[in-house]
């Protein structure tokens, strides 16, 4: 069990042990694990304030639940990264949870879920400079595209100038699009493939080079045509957290037969299942590879 007496402390006493823990962790020989592909634990929600899973409105919200479920998660067998904040990433850290995995920082969580500035997703998260410094493998974003808003243009831009920064360190751009609008006053994705071949082809376009460039993509009908509009290796996101785990579990085993998709980056469907199994649900993610 996490003990947050413990991580407090350091933080109180010596701030300067997160850098020391950064640059003692033991680095991932690449990307892919044993089994050729990503297997990523997506845990940057909170920061965004986008605490709920399933019916849990603040299941999200209680930071050693939290750790404990991360850290269970990473290890199990063929999970071989993380991508958090850097409050959550620094607390594994410390904690020594973060050896050998591969590790992405969470760049723009400025589109608090809920408001006004939902879409002006600004970068106020990790940067390319503190990405590099804390040896991590890359930066991810978040890209939602909004015809009627006038703040998409600024993420947009932003992405793009993460993307070139990201690039000429070498490190991963994880890009995750996709065409949004507000329905009732809250901004909701458009999940058609029509809508995810935009959104990705936007996406794959940012930036001066691609050559680092993953997207992070949800399953949607037609996920052939959507893989078809790109070359760049893509991850599936898991989603919000469902009853019906067997149907989820069945679209990422049919979107990973596909060549373009090299992995799953998932969170709450795998630290909060409905049964409560942290363990067995991400085993189950893993035989999927």
């Amino acid at each position: 069990m996490t003990d947050i007496a413990d991580l407090v402390r350091a933080r109180v006493r010596s701030p300067r042990a997160i850098a020391a823990a950064a640059a003692a962790r033991r680095r991932p020989a690449g990307l892919l694990g044993d089994h050729g592909k990503l297997m990523i634990i997506a845990a940057d929600h909170p920061a965004r304030g986008a605490l709920r899973a399933g019916s849990d409105a603040l299941a999200m919200a209680n930071r050693a639940d939290l750790l404990d479920r991360i850290r269970t998660a990473l290890d199990r067998p063929g999970v071989n990264g993380v991508l958090g904040t850097a409050d959550v990433l620094e607390d594994l850290l410390l904690l020594g949870a973060l050896d050998g995995k591969v590790v992405i920082g969470s760049m723009n969580r400025g589109g608090l879920a809920g408001t006004a500035f939902e879409i002006d997703d600004r970068f106020t998260g990790y940067d390319a400079g503190s990405i590099e410094a804390a040896g991590f493998a890359g930066g991810k974003m978040l890209l939602r595209i909004d015809p009627d808003d006038p703040g998409t243009v600024s993420t947009l831009e932003s992405c793009g100038r993460a993307v070139t920064e990201l690039a000429g360190r070498g490190l991963m751009a994880m890009v995750e699009p996709f065409l949004s609008h507000r329905v009732g006053g809250r901004v909701r994705n458009e999940l058609s493939a029509e809508a995810m071949i935009r959104a990705t082809t936007v996406a794959a376009g940012l930036g001066s080079t691609s050559a680092y460039t993953w997207l992070k993509v949800p399953v949607v009908p037609d996920m052939e045509r959507v893989m078809a509009a790109t070359t760049l290796p893509a991850l599936i996101l898991g989603g919000e957290v469902t009853a019906d785990a067997d149907a989820a579990y069945a679209r990422w085993a049919k979107a990973l037969s596909l060549p373009t998709v090299q992995g799953l980056v998932i969170g709450r469907s795998l630290l909060y299942p409905p049964d409560g199994d942290v363990a067995g649900a991400v085993d189950r993610a893993v035989s999927l590879l």
